[in-house]
C-alpha cells in the first residue's frame, strides 16, 4: 500500500519547492513571524462554520473551494476597476512586484503553500483589490462621520446600513482567521494609487477604523489608541489590536500553577463549611469503634425490631432495614468517589463564579463601564459589578471566535480575550442573566432572543491553553469573596449542604420522630393515657 494516501500530490511539484526554498537567499523579512495561522482543532470541531468562509475565500487557505467560485467574477470585476484607477501602469506591473514580494508573504502563513510563484502574486493581488473596495464603504472623511460611498457593481453586497445579508456574510468571512492576506499588500496596492506612501497609510487606516466602528462589540472610545498600520499583520491582526487592551506587565501562568491556584480558590469558597467537616468526619470515626458504634446500631436498629412485630408495617420496616444497612457502604462509596475526584486533573474549561441572576439576588449591582474589556471592575463597597457594554448581532460570534482563535495562537502572554469570553460565559447560564443585563445596559441585543445570546455565551466555553490575567482574575476574587462572604449565601448554602442534600439526616429525623411516637404508644398501653388525659380534663373544670 502506498504511504502517500493524498491523490493529488504531486512529489515534482513538492521537489521544486524544497529546491526553491532551500537556493532562496535569506533577507530581512524571511524573519517575519508566522501571523496567519490555521484554526486549532479544538476550536474547529466546536463550530467549523464559525471558521470557515461561506461565500468569499481571501488567501489561498480556502481559494480552490467549488462553492465560492461564484464570488470570483466580483473579484476579478474588482480588479478591472482597481486597473482602471492605476492609470499609468498596468494591474500586471503590481503582480509581478507582488512576485518580488512572494517570499515575505509565504512566511507569514503558517501553513505551506503549495502554489507557484505566479499564482500566488496574481491571487494576492485580486483579494486585495476586491478588499480595498469592499472597505471603501467605510471611508472617513477628515473631521466628518462615516461616508457611505458604494459602487454600482458592489451595491447588493456592500450595505454600509447593515440591512443586506450578502454585506453581513462578506463581513464574517474576511475577519476569519483563515482567510486573511498580509495587511503590506493592501498598502503596496494604495502606494501604487497614491502619490506618497503616508497617503496610502492614512487611506488604509481610515477604512480600517471605519470596519472597527461597524464590527467592533464594544463602544468605540473617541481617543481610539495610536496603531501603526505598518505594524499590523492582517485585518483580524488590526481589530484584534483595537478591541484589546494591551497589558504593561504579561504574566504568563503555567498550566500546574493554574491548576494548583483552582483548588486554592475551591478551598477558599468552601471555608464556610471547612471546620463542620472535619467536625462532621471525626464524630464519624468514634461513632464507629467500639460501644459508640454498637449504641448507634442500637439505636437505628432497635426500630425496626418493634416495627417487625405490629401489624402493617412491614413495608416501613423494609425500607429503614434498607437504609439502616447501606449506610455504611454508602459512605464508603462516597469516599472513594472523592478521592477519585481528587486524583482527577479540574475543570477549569468555566471560570468559578455565581451567575448574574445569584449574584442579584445576593445584593450585587450591574453598571455600565466606560471603554472596552480593560474596564472592567467590582467597587467592594456599593457592590457594584462594572461591565463594558457589548453589542450582540449576527456577526458577533464568528468575531468573537476567531480574536479568540487568533490570540490562542498568536498571543504569546495571557490571553486577555480568551478571559473576557470565559467570566461572560461563567455569569451568563440562561437567558434570565442576559435579561438583567440587558435592563442595565451591560448587553444590547439585537439577536432574535435573550435565550440566543446565552446559547452565544455558554457556547463559548472551550480554551486552548490555561492563563491568568491579572486585573480580571483580581476582579473575580474579590467577587467570590464578597458573594461567599454574605449571610444570606451562608445560610443558603448550610441547608442546601446539610438538610436538603442530606438523606441520612432526614433518615435519621424519621426515625427519632417514629421512635417517639412508639415509646408514647407503648406508653399510653401500659398507663392508660387516656383516663389520665381524662382526669387532667375533669381536674381543670373544677378549678375554673
Amino acid at each position: 500500500m502506498p504511504l502517500n494516501c493524498d491523490p493529488n500530490f504531486d512529489e515534482h511539484r513538492w521537489i521544486i519547492n524544497i529546491r526553491r526554498t532551500l537556493g532562496e537567499e535569506l533577507e530581512e523579512d524571511a524573519d517575519l513571524p508566522v501571523c496567519i495561522f490555521n484554526v486549532p482543532k479544538a476550536l474547529m470541531s466546536i463550530d467549523p462554520d464559525s471558521y470557515t468562509p461561506q461565500q468569499i475565500a481571501i488567501g489561498p487557505y480556502h481559494h480552490w473551494r467549488p462553492e465560492l467560485q461564484e464570488m470570483e467574477r466580483y473579484k476579478l470585476a474588482a480588479a478591472k476597476r482597481t486597473q482602471r484607477q492605476l492609470q499609468r501602469i498596468k494591474f500586471q506591473n503590481f503582480v509581478e512586484h507582488l512576485m518580488k514580494l512572494e517570499p515575505r508573504i509565504r512566511v507569514c502563513y503558517h501553513k505551506i503553500l503549495d502554489f507557484g510563484d505566479e499564482t500566488l502574486a496574481w491571487m494576492m493581488a485580486i483579494d486585495a483589490a476586491f478588499l480595498l473596495e469592499f472597505l471603501h464603504i467605510y471611508a472617513i472623511k477628515e473631521g466628518q462621520a462615516l461616508t457611505r460611498v458604494s459602487s454600482r457593481p458592489m451595491s447588493h453586497l456592500a450595505d454600509y446600513a447593515g440591512r443586506n445579508s450578502g454585506h453581513n456574510a462578506i463581513l464574517r468571512d474576511i475577519v476569519m482567521l483563515e482567510n486573511q492576506i498580509p495587511l503590506f499588500i493592501l498598502r503596496k496596492m494604495l502606494e501604487f494609487q497614491s502619490p506618497s506612501i503616508e497617503l496610502a497609510d492614512d487611506i488604509l487606516l481610515s477604512k480600517l477604523i471605519g470596519l472597527c466602528k461597524d464590527l467592533s462589540p464594544f463602544k468605540m472610545i473617541e481617543n481610539l489608541p495610536h496603531i501603526e498600520v505598518s505594524e499590523c499583520a492582517h485585518l483580524l491582526d488590526f481589530l484584534y489590536n483595537v478591541i484589546v487592551p494591551k497589558l504593561e506587565e504579561p504574566i504568563e501562568m503555567t498550566e500546574d500553577e493554574d491548576r494548583d491556584h483552582n483548588d486554592e480558590e475551591a478551598q477558599g469558597r468552601k471555608r464556610l463549611f471547612a471546620d463542620s467537616n472535619h467536625v462532621k468526619k471525626l464524630l464519624s470515626k468514634i461513632c464507629n469503634k467500639g460501644p459508640l458504634r454498637f449504641m448507634k446500631k442500637m439505636l437505628l436498629n432497635l426500630p425496626c425490631m418493634i416495627l417487625s412485630n405490629l401489624p402493617g408495617f412491614a413495608i416501613l420496616k423494609q425500607l429503614l432495614q434498607h437504609s439502616c444497612l447501606s449506610q455504611d457502604q454508602q459512605e464508603t462509596t462516597q469516599e472513594e468517589e472523592s478521592s477519585n475526584k481528587t486524583n482527577k486533573p479540574p475543570l477549569v474549561e468555566e471560570i468559578t463564579i455565581p451567575s448574574v441572576t445569584e449574584l442579584s439576588k445576593a445584593g450585587f449591582c450591574f453598571s455600565t463601564a466606560n471603554g472596552s474589556i480593560s474596564a472592567i471592575d467590582f467597587d467592594v463597597k456599593t457592590a457594584t459589578f462594572y461591565l463594558p457594554t457589548v453589542s450582540l448581532d449576527v456577526n458577533t460570534e464568528v468575531l468573537f471566535r476567531n480574536l479568540v482563535a487568533y490570540e490562542a495562537s498568536n498571543a504569546s502572554g495571557p490571553l486577555v480575550f480568551t478571559r473576557y469570553t470565559e467570566l461572560m460565559n461563567g455569569i451568563i447560564d440562561t437567558e434570565d442573566d442576559v435579561k438583567l443585563l440587558r435592563e442595565k445596559g451591560v448587553i444590547l441585543n439585537r439577536l432574535k432572543s435573550d435565550e440566543e445570546a446565552a446559547n452565544l455565551w455558554n457556547g463559548m466555553s472551550k480554551s486552548i491553553r490555561l492563563t491568568k490575567v491579572p486585573f480580571l482574575d483580581k476582579v473575580i476574587e474579590d467577587i467570590n469573596n464578597y458573594y461567599d462572604g454574605r449571610w444570606c449565601v451562608k445560610v443558603g448554602k448550610f441547608m442546601k449542604h446539610y438538610v436538603f442534600d442530606s438523606w441520612q439526616f432526614l433518615t435519621l429525623l424519621a426515625t427519632v420522630l417514629l421512635l417517639f411516637l412508639m415509646t408514647l404508644q407503648a406508653f399510653c398501653a401500659i398507663y392508660g393515657c387516656h383516663r389520665s388525659f381524662h382526669h387532667v380534663k375533669n381536674t381543670t373544670e373544677r378549678l375554673s
